[in-house]
């Protein structure tokens, strides 16, 4: 029963402070999330952007955590889909990952078919890199990239030229690095209290040395927050915001909490401009080899 309330209770809390774009894929559940969707938006279809993945499970037997975008694929997945989310379109599709043994101009060539049936309305590519995004939108217009992109993790920095060149927005997901920038894990003993299964307890950026060392970042973030009287974690979504109206921040549901607990920073004259800019932050360290993966 708690599984069929969850998406209705958090999308509608949701929409009341503003958040309009739901986004999940066939995967998440795992692979039940879509439907649940589809249930919150019962008789509200058109109060949401609706936004789902592709590309993760294969249909032809061999399963979930198969990469397949293959044009044989994605029509099946397509069409059955907007029946799960109870829609008969979805506005926005993404490819949940490369699939290395489709060429993307197939993959995009079967999703302007679906297009072009109505049954989505933009196309989407995540964790796409640019050898990638070039040639898939020269077959088909690229709306979005769904990628990590934060203070924590700035690899996207390299691709928003190409990005903006081409007029693909940014979709920025984990932009509070995993919840390290809302300052909650500070210490071991606040990683031990974390679930045996998640996936931060084995990661490099967490443990030992990096994990030391990448509180500094952390520790700046939290100096600008004090100045302006602000969560760390809503300084680090306004960190984002402030870089373009191309990039929209995704943060989780279980962040929510962090960044609504006060009211938005506003400026203060009275408050001295001791922190350092965020530009000047550090790198996190082991950032390009082991960042953890949830999306």
């Amino acid at each position: 029963m708690a599984r069929r309330q969850w998406p209705r209770g958090q999308s509608f809390a949701r929409k009341r402070i503003g958040v309009t774009l739901i986004d999940t894929a066939e995967i998440y559940g795992p692979y039940i999330n879509e439907e649940l969707v589809g249930r919150a938006l019962n008789g509200r279809r058109d109060q949401a952007v609706l936004a789902t993945k592709f590309g993760i499970v294969a249909h032809d037997g061999r399963g979930p955590w198969t990469l397949d975008s293959s044009p044989d694929n994605i029509p099946h997945r397509g069409r059955g889909v907007a029946q799960a989310l109870g829609t008969d379109h979805i506005d926005l599709y993404y490819q949940h990952r490369v699939d290395p043994n489709t060429p993307i101009e197939d993959t995009m060539g079967a999703l302007a078919a679906l297009a072009k049936e109505g049954k989505i309305r933009y196309v989407g590519l995540s964790e796409a890199w640019i050898d990638t995004i070039r040639p898939a939108h020269a077959v088909h217009p690229v709306t979005v990239l769904q990628s990590e992109y934060s203070l924590w993790t700035r690899d996207q920095e390299q691709g928003l030229p190409v990005l903006r060149e081409l007029g693909i927005g940014l979709v920025a997901f984990s932009p509070l690095g995993h919840g390290f920038l809302t300052g909650t894990l500070r210490t071991p003993a606040d990683l031990e209290k974390l679930d045996d299964n998640d996936v931060r307890k084995n990661n490099p950026r967490f443990t030992g040395e990096n994990f030391q060392r990448n509180l500094r970042l952390a520790d700046q973030v939290q100096a600008v927050a004090d100045q302006v009287g602000a969560t760390p974690a809503q300084i680090a979504l306004a960190w984002l915001l402030i870089k373009g109206n191309d990039i929209a921040p995704s943060p989780a549901p279980s962040a929510s909490a962090a960044w609504r607990k006060t009211p938005p920073p506003t400026p203060s004259s009275s408050r001295p401009n001791r922190s350092p800019p965020l530009t000047l932050c550090p790198r996190p360290r082991a950032a390009t080899t082991a960042r953890p993966r949830r999306r």
